[in-house]
């Protein structure tokens, strides 16, 4: 009854995260209801691999849970999940040294039933920023997700949480634990590269701004 009560009431992510530190399972259970159709979709695209991705997301609940007492009040739950998620999936790829060893057969499936379009558009910058400028193209959607995965792991990872995740500037500098300029230079270079991959995309213009801007 408690953990109907807790679901069906619209606590905030942090007020659940602080229920969870204080034991409370209902909690947490709730937290990983809300979030477990968009983490997991986070890590198979990470990943490239849903086994992988499956065991990942499992770790990542696990260390939220038992880590819990260390989330900090005043601080926001998802980029704290995203941080956990990220370094459990990179632990995985190191440990099968799979970074640079993944089948391209693994990716065709994913996005499907998801919304995704075919453009890259609105990478969110900081809070105050406005959205970034729309990149248009006519490639199919398997076309745009194998040119993502030809990425650099240093670029996709920054591609993915703000385009397929729609997470902020700062959002991303608190989950890879790298200055919010880094973020922005490795998401404008993502978008460059992207132009390699895609011939016909437009010139990207990230925000409006210059290179020397970022």
């Amino acid at each position: 009854m408690a953990d109907s009560w807790i679901r069906t009431t619209r606590f905030s992510d942090e007020d659940l995260a602080l229920r969870m530190a204080q034991g409370d399972s209902g909690a947490f259970d709730t937290l990983v209801h809300r979030y477990e159709d968009e983490l997991f979709g986070y890590l198979r695209r990470y990943t490239r691999n849903a086994a992988l991705a499956e065991d990942v997301f499992q770790n990542t609940f696990l260390q939220v849970w038992t880590k819990g007492k260390q989330f900090d009040q005043g601080r926001s739950f998802r980029p704290w999940l995203y941080m956990i998620a990220t370094n459990q999936a990179i632990d995985a790829l190191r440990k099968q040294n799979r970074h640079n060893h993944l089948s391209l057969e693994e990716t065709r499936s994913f996005g499907h039933g998801e919304g995704e379009s075919t453009r890259l558009a609105e990478l969110l910058e900081g809070q105050e920023a406005d959205p970034a400028d729309s990149m248009d193209w006519s490639e199919s959607q398997e076309a745009v997700r194998n040119a993502v995965d030809q990425l650099p792991v240093i670029f996709r990872e920054v591609l993915i949480l703000a385009y397929y995740q729609g997470l902020k500037y700062r959002e991303i500098a608190e989950i890879l634990d790298m200055p919010v300029g880094t973020i922005k230079s490795r998401l404008h270079s993502s978008l460059l590269k992207l132009q390699e991959y895609l011939p016909g995309l437009a010139k990207a213009k990230v925000g409006g701004r210059s290179e020397k801007d970022f």
